[in-house]
């Protein structure tokens, strides 16, 4: 079955979804012929991407929520299960990423990255997953970072919350899996070219100068690698996916 025709009648559910490597797998989940149920803070963009996947020929609708606030995320949850029935595929892709070195004591920073990295994930794990449990299926997919593997001058806070995902999304695997038939991929991409640094316009622009000469992932190369991983057979768990620029050289 080509990808194109994969996911016709799953549910899915994708965080973070007004921008970067969250709107690009709305895109690709919807082409992959999933209703794509999308949610992020921003209301404008969210509405943007769903008329537009809606006018393509996909299924789209927007829910506005910030991963931080619990009872938010429970009324997505409710509200999609109410008018679709159920939730096949969760994509966890919500996050944020502060740039500082350990030693400038930014706590407010790291806060924020414990809350949206760590807690949003838990936040929408413990809302999906009595419905998916209930189902006896399910698909939840992480997205980390290769920074989830390796920590990086500047990023130790980040890459503390990344591991994190990586240690919870093998637990899932272990808990979910055969006990109730719900997979777990945790994603790992390598720079992205997204606007992930966008509120720290020095440090962007230092990494855009960095990586002048050098091809960086794009959005859709790991949307695809998403679809890939919901779309194998039920029996196959695509556990985890490292994805990385060829030009990354660490």
């Amino acid at each position: 079955m080509s990808q194109a025709q994969s996911l016709l009648g799953k549910v899915a559910l994708v965080t973070g979804a007004s921008a970067g490597i969250g709107q690009a797998t709305a895109r690709s989940l919807a082409e992959a012929g999933a209703h794509v149920v999308a949610t992020a803070r921003r209301e404008d963009r969210l509405e943007g991407l769903v008329s537009e996947i809606n006018c393509k020929g996909g299924s789209a609708v927007s829910r506005t929520a910030d991963v931080t606030e619990p009872g938010a995320i429970q009324q997505v949850v409710s509200e999609t299960v109410a008018e679709s029935g159920r939730i096949d595929i969760l994509v966890n892709n919500a996050g944020i990423m502060r740039i500082s070195d350990i030693t400038e004591n930014n706590i407010e920073d790291w806060t924020a990255m414990v809350d949206v990295n760590i807690k949003g994930v838990l936040h929408f794990l413990s809302a999906v997953m009595p419905n998916m449990i209930q189902q006896g299926s399910g698909h939840i997919v992480n997205v980390g970072s290769v920074a989830g593997r390796r920590p990086f001058p500047g990023a130790s806070v980040y890459a503390a919350t990344k591991f994190a995902v990586r240690a919870l999304s093998w637990g899932l695997h272990l808990e979910l899996g055969a006990a109730h038939g719900i997979r777990v991929t945790d994603i790992q991409p390598g720079y992205v070219s997204t606007d992930l640094l966008a509120d720290q316009p020095e440090t962007q622009a230092a990494w855009s100068e960095a990586w002048t000469e050098r091809r960086t992932l794009e959005p859709e190369d790991v949307a695809r690698s998403i679809v890939f991983a919901v779309s194998s057979p039920d029996h196959v768990s695509v556990s985890e996916i490292l994805v990385r620029p060829t030009d990354q050289p660490t």
